[in-house]
């Protein structure tokens, strides 16, 4: 079991009292929310802007029927009725989804207020809209991030949702998130504390003023959100593609985000979270839900360590903390990685999606008056389909200048071009680390 709440939860029999166990990925998200619980930190959204081709019609269909066929659609966040704990029930009904014909003015107008603050008890947790302009047709997606990741997204249009659109069977029935809450309860004691203890061992001296660049300004206002974008010059898909036994970007750029994070602070070690997709399975694969942990990873450089040996051996620190995936329940409750920076590789994510022959192009979503940082610092590297990668800079802005995270990203991307020389000593990289009392990288 997860620990005393599951066990709770479980002896009431989800399965006939129709109440299940928040995962602790789901915990974790809503406890952190608290930290500004009217504002929009947790919603996954985006708005995309379709073929005039498209169907409007028929979208909107294919869309219900989409949302009736996946359970975690369903899911409503309630209080247990003997324990009183927050759980989940999957019995809600699907709203209908229409087309809103507008002006393009009120679209336009619309824009600001498209993202709000979802209620969490006993309401929806998604919304899906459809816009058609004299000019353009828009679709809305926004998600509770505790019931829907990005992977998620992805899956929802470029597989299922164009199926149903072209009048297509699935050829798979939908796995049920509920099935999954209660498949993965099934650990042994003696594993879960195992993992706990990794954890734990992990996180021990973690230390925002060591393993977070020195903050820059403070602000009155908590949490508040921004974000800076920069392409990567020094580096394409092609150096990842050639014969040569290069390894994989997800953890080049991992380590390239490790290094230069140590660069800022002068640190002997480096502990940081990256995002796992939480799919290991070809079944798992086609599950929609919150399935991604955020894994910490610590690292404590030696002097003689060459970049290859650096990214064999977290390598290793990716598959081991895989092994403890399980355990995370105890990382996420106590809060062991609340303020970790956290790293995330996604190809093509944020400027379009697939949709058969047709592309769905992004459009930006205005901040508004509910937009608040999810964490301290997020660093996100996207792929193009052309090869290419930028970096995405989500940062806390009451503790971090525009100027500090640009010249984040402008190390980030010269750290990249030092690493592709694998015989490189990684203490050579760092040799010219930022003094505790410095302001800058020299």
């Amino acid at each position: 079991m997860y620990d005393d709440y599951a066990t709770r939860i479980m002896s009431y029999a989800p399965e006939i009292s129709g109440f299940y166990p928040l995962r602790p990925v789901q915990v974790w998200i809503i406890d952190t929310h608290f930290n500004k619980a009217n504002s929009t930190m947790m919603n996954i959204a985006v708005l995309l802007k379709i073929s005039s081709e498209i169907d409007m019609t028929r979208l909107a269909r294919a869309a219900e029927e989409f949302f009736n066929a996946h359970d975690i659609f369903r899911v409503r966040f309630v209080f247990h009725e003997q324990t009183s704990d927050l759980c989940q029930r999957f019995d809600g009904e699907i709203a209908p989804v229409t087309v809103e014909k507008i002006s393009d003015e009120e679209f336009e107008e619309q824009k600001k207020f498209l993202m709000k603050p979802y209620k969490l008890i006993d309401n929806p947790l998604y919304r899906f809209r459809l816009f058609e302009t004299p000019t353009a047709k828009y679709v809305y997606l926004d998600f509770y991030h505790a019931i829907m990741d990005g992977m998620s997204v992805a899956i929802l249009f470029h597989r299922e949702m164009y199926l149903r659109y072209k009048g297509k069977k699935n050829s798979h029935q939908p796995l049920k998130y509920a099935d999954y809450v209660l498949n993965e309860l099934k650990v042994s004691p003696e594993e879960l504390e195992t993992g706990n203890e990794y954890w734990r061992n992990i996180l021990a001296d973690f230390d925002a003023k060591k393993h977070l660049p020195p903050t820059d300004i403070k602000s009155e206002i908590k949490w508040k959100s921004n974000q800076v974008s920069s392409p990567i010059k020094n580096i394409t898909a092609k150096y990842f593609s050639d014969s040569t036994g290069k390894d994989n970007p997800e953890i080049f750029f991992f380590a390239a985000a490790m290094l230069t994070i140590t660069k800022f602070t002068g640190a002997k070690n480096s502990i940081m979270s990256y995002v796992h997709n939480g799919r290991t399975t070809p079944q798992e694969m086609r599950l929609t839900g919150i399935m991604i942990d955020q894994i910490p990873v610590r690292w404590d450089f030696s002097p003689n360590e060459r970049v290859k040996n650096f990214l064999d051996g977290l390598e290793e620190k990716f598959s081991e903390g895989l092994q403890h995936r399980r355990s995370l329940g105890t990382v996420y409750r106590e809060g062991l990685e609340d303020e970790c920076a956290t790293f995330i590789f996604q190809k093509n994510f944020y400027t379009s999606f697939d949709f058969g022959d047709a592309q769905l192009e992004a459009v930006d979503i205005p901040e508004n008056e509910f937009s608040a940082a999810e964490n301290t610092l997020d660093i996100e590297v996207n792929q193009e389909t052309d090869g290419s990668f930028y970096v995405r800079l989500d940062y806390d802005a009451s503790r971090y200048s525009e100027g500090k995270m640009k010249k984040f990203a402008e190390t980030f991307d010269e750290i990249i071009l030092q690493m592709q020389d694998e015989e490189r000593l990684v203490s050579d990289i760092l040799k010219n680390f930022l003094s505790p009392s410095n302001e800058s990288i020299r």
